[in-house]
């Protein structure tokens, strides 16, 4: 006698995404889940026969059923982040991120001791703000940031991560750090006074500064992880920057409380602790794994410092900047795949992507392909880049919603001209060509519906996917570049029942998926979010 099934999802339209190799996008009205795996697809008549006396029966009322979304690159407590101090991404203008930012500082200071002091470490923050959707576009500086505070620290981070702006008590407080990184991080004005205006390396000593403690950590990773809920992903890369992320997952995990499956790439200056330690490439629990060993290569687009072999249209004579350069990358590569594990490494000019490739080619100890190695963004590959990315078997790890820079007038345009804005992010070519596509989001947003409207609604042909073949990016295409095709992906028996129900078909909605809404997330056949 068949065991009954512990859970059901009936009267539903259910695409499995599964592979057209084997069987192609079928189609069935529901699924049954038992111990947190899928057990059986088809016709609600047939699927209810698992149906026993203690089954959960849910009626989905005809809502469309996807595998559960995997966001392949993010950086989740800066998105907690956001939810916490000021959320910039709204901001239209630069008075209007000041704005934010007064707000947030009345409750820092409410949240002290009730008066400003010079002394005072209570930071004021902003996360998000991007300048190039502005009319005024430019970035915030001293000056902006001087009528927020001239006592209390402040810093306003832009979306991108790769710029900031911080006021004159930061620049006054951090002038020896600030002293030891290079000069072209620390624009200058006609007076050669700081601007505010900080790039890459001189970000660094503010990140630190302003690292969460184990306590908030956990607040701004159970704000985010609820984020994550809401939107319909059940499973995420993070791009560690906190020290203390990874252990509150293994907190939460370990408590019953993670709702989302986590795969931590760690930073290269960690890879000797965890060779000590033995935390190996997918090592873990279901919930909570390691993942690759991570390294940058170039800046952004946004801060002019990825790494182009032609320069900006907007910035003649510059092409950007390694930040770290592709011998000391080669070294790494080597060091990493030596202790067996997976590598990835963000480039987003055409030179930086092609040193990468050149390194996981000289340097790397196993097979690029075998060993999943990735690349983080990818966003100015050339034709080179995309028959070496297919022919080695890289990952390219992309993120859709950065199309919302390839509109006529956008930042690609003034960067890069409109000719060059119309050769970034090819994701047709690229799966054409037979490149294994992951997608993520960056966190700018955490939001996989809105990366697919991107990703079917591009401007330019090299750049459009189909619906079906976006939400596979986002699902087994994740999966893949996490070692986890086996088990997640799409809705097939002896899968984790890892589901998202979404209140329109993105088929029928082609043209406004970002407007769709999630009704219910499930993890494990559990239920993590239900707008129903």
């Amino acid at each position: 006698m068949t065991e009954a099934a512990d859970r059901i999802f009936v009267n539903g339209e259910v695409h499995t995404l599964a592979d057209p190799e084997d069987g192609g996008e079928a189609v069935h009205e529901a699924v049954a889940v038992r111990d947190g795996a899928i057990v059986r697809t088809g016709r609600t008549h047939d699927v209810e026969l698992l149906a026993g006396v203690d089954t959960d029966v849910v009626d989905l009322d005809g809502r469309v059923l996807l595998p559960g979304f995997v966001d392949a690159h993010t950086h989740l407590t800066t998105v907690g982040r956001y939810l916490v101090h000021a959320d910039l991404s709204e901001a239209d203008s630069p008075e209007a991120a000041v704005d934010l930012l007064g707000e947030r500082a009345a409750e820092v200071k409410g949240e002290g001791s009730g008066t400003e002091s010079a002394e005072t470490d209570d930071w004021v923050l902003g996360y998000g703000y991007d300048e190039s959707t502005w009319e005024e576009s430019r970035y915030l500086t001293r000056e902006d940031l001087d009528r927020v505070s001239t006592e209390r620290p402040v810093a306003a981070f832009r979306e991108d991560m790769h710029v900031a702006a911080v006021n004159g008590v930061v620049l006054d407080r951090f002038a020896d750090a600030l002293a030891d990184v290079p000069d072209e991080t620390v624009p200058t004005d006609g007076d050669g006074e700081p601007t505010g205006v900080l790039l890459e390396a001189a970000i660094d000593p503010i990140y630190e500064a302003v690292e969460p403690d184990r306590e908030e950590t956990r607040e701004v990773v159970e704000a985010a992880l609820d984020g994550c809920a809401a939107r319909g992903i059940t499973g995420f890369h993070d791009m560690v920057r906190n020290s203390h992320a990874p252990r509150v997952y293994r907190d939460l995990d370990a408590a019953g409380e993670l709702t989302a499956r986590v795969r931590i790439n760690y930073w290269s200056d960690h890879l000797d602790a965890l060779d000590e330690v033995g935390l190996a490439t997918n090592a873990g629990s279901g919930r909570v794994e390691t993942g690759a060993i991570k390294s940058y290569t170039d800046g952004s687009l946004g801060g002019r410092t990825a790494r182009l072999s032609e320069p900006y249209a907007d910035a003649p004579g510059e092409t950007g900047q390694w930040v770290v350069d592709p011998e000391e990358l080669r070294e790494t590569v080597a060091a990493a795949t030596d202790a067996g594990f997976q590598f990835t490494a963000h480039a987003i000019g055409d030179e930086a992507i092609a040193a990468v490739l050149d390194a996981y080619e000289e340097a790397s100890r196993t097979d690029p392909g075998e060993a999943r190695h990735r690349i983080e963004h990818v966003e100015l590959a050339d034709d080179d880049a995309i028959e070496r990315l297919a022919e080695t078997g890289v990952v390219a790890s992309v993120q859709p919603n950065f199309l919302k820079w390839a509109g006529e007038g956008g930042l690609y345009e003034d960067r890069l001209g409109p000719e060059r804005t119309a050769e970034t992010n090819r994701y047709r070519e690229m799966l054409d060509a037979g490149v294994r596509l992951a997608f993520g989001s960056d966190g700018m947003p955490m939001d996989p519906l809105v990366g697919v409207h991107h990703a079917v609604n591009a401007p330019a042909e090299v750049q459009r996917l189909t619906v079906t073949e976006a939400l596979r990016a986002y699902a087994s295409g994740a999966a893949y570049a996490g070692f986890d095709e086996d088990r997640l992906g799409t809705i097939e028996p002896g899968k984790r029942a890892d589901l998202v129900a979404l209140d329109a078909s993105p088929w029928e909605r082609s043209d406004a998926i970002d407007d769709i809404d999630v009704a219910l997330t499930v993890v494990d056949g559990e239920a993590v979010f239900d707008d129903r």
